[in-house]
């Protein structure tokens, strides 16, 4: 039996003994600041473990590794049941987390893959493969609809390289993708394609709307573009700032489908603008909802739930992952999807 769970062990007979089980300190680091979404996964995830009688101590790093390590090993002193780390770069936080199992102290991964760590207990995430494909399924349906029939001229854009989840997002893109561009139905004009050419480090918006100007002067002075997959919301306002800024979306240039992820409002706003195309809505209230069932789980010394034990290799073991499920968005369903389910108000809009 390891330490963990023997002093966890301890703690649930202790419990047990005094008739109520007891509730704990949690330490949740997050990454940034400067996306809504994290924002809103950092005010569901207090809200939900206060209701649940946890102290919640939440930290953002503003996309600062060292800042995100000092936040991680001032909560280990400190003394948290449990660390709940969306990580900035899922490779870096090995020597942490091994101060952290030493001192008891579970891990569970949040939304992004811890890698290289055996120190890692559980992961909480969505289908990451499934947003891809449906970021990429949108894409072609909007191509057709905007354009009709094909060929279509589309650039690839990629999520930043030291986020486990980008490969996820671009591999089930492609899934969709690379059969249609081996039959000719999608070009690739400038050529650039795998994560590796594509990526956008840090998920810079201001990154991606220089690479789409770029873009476009190298290969689109005669050529039209039809669309571009976009992993997240944050980089398609910037590159459709890029395609706005030589007049698409005017006169008889028509705006290429841009695909997004997590629902923001500023693109919500862009899809009801007729810009942005659509977007993937990852419910942080869910998120939130299994990562705190979790967090009771392994205080109360029970077994957390789980539903995928196969996916999410870290390059040590296989992290025992509950994935849940996401939903593409665009104009004819956001409403159903964002406002009808209490996820915005209508007003925000």
């Amino acid at each position: 039996m390891t330490l963990k769970s023997i002093l966890l062990s301890a703690t649930a007979a202790t419990l047990i003994a005094s008739g109520a089980f007891a509730e704990g300190n949690v330490g949740i680091s997050m990454p940034t600041k400067s996306s809504a979404r994290w924002i809103s996964d950092g005010d569901s995830m207090v809200s939900q473990l206060e209701a649940a009688g946890f102290k919640a101590d939440l930290q953002y790093a503003e996309d600062d590794i060292p800042n995100q390590l000092a936040q991680i090993e001032n909560m280990i002193t400190k003394g948290v049941d449990v660390l709940v780390i969306a990580a900035i770069d899922g490779t870096t936080l090995s020597n942490a987390l091994e101060n952290a199992d030493a001192a008891g102290i579970e891990v569970i991964a949040y939304d992004r893959l811890i890698r290289d760590s055996a120190h890692v207990d559980y992961y909480a995430t969505f289908d990451n493969f499934k947003v891809g494909v449906q970021q990429a399924s949108s894409l072609v349906s909007g191509l057709k609809a905007r354009f009709g029939e094909g060929p279509y001229n589309v650039e690839l854009f990629g999520g930043s390289p030291d986020d486990n989840n980008a490969y996820f997002f671009y591999n089930g893109a492609m899934s969709v993708l690379d059969p249609l561009i081996e039959a000719g139905d999608v070009n690739i004009v400038s050529g650039q394609m795998g994560m590796e050419t594509v990526g956008t480090l840090r998920w810079d918006g201001a990154v991606a709307q220089a690479r789409m100007d770029n873009l476009l002067s190298a290969h689109y002075t005669q050529d039209t573009i039809h669309g571009v997959l976009s992993p997240y919301d944050g980089l398609s306002i910037g590159i459709l700032s890029s395609l706005k800024g030589v007049g698409y979306g005017s006169g008889d240039l028509k705006m290429p489908i841009v695909s997004g992820q997590d629902a923001e409002v500023p693109s919500v706003k862009s899809m009801l603008a007729g810009e942005q195309y659509s977007t993937v809505f990852k419910d942080t209230r869910e998120l939130a909802r299994v990562t705190v069932g979790m967090v009771e789980a392994l205080v109360n010394g029970t077994e957390p739930e789980i539903n995928d034990t196969e996916t999410y290799d870290n390059g040590v073991k296989v992290i025992p992952s509950y994935l849940l499920e996401p939903v593409s968005v665009d104009a004819s369903n956001w409403n159903e999807i964002l406002v009808d389910s209490g996820y915005y108000s209508a007003d925000q809009f």
